[in-house]
């Protein structure tokens, strides 16, 4: 998969990746190696509508 494959809307991008992490049970590095997109990238774009990578919980909050 690569980085188109991923939505261009920040809450669709939010609720994808989440859901990614929660179905698969990866991290989001493993998530960011799967799109081939760096992981600031996709922490970048969900930090601008509010929303943090949270380890612990290994989704974004």
């Amino acid at each position: 998969m690569a980085i188109e494959s991923l939505p261009k809307d920040p809450m669709m991008l939010l609720s994808f990746v989440n859901t990614r992490l929660r179905d698969d049970g990866i991290s989001l590095d493993d998530f960011a190696s799967q799109f081939q997109v760096e992981r600031s990238y996709i922490e970048e774009k969900l930090d601008k509508i509010g929303y943090t990578y949270n380890n612990d919980l290994r989704k974004f909050i």
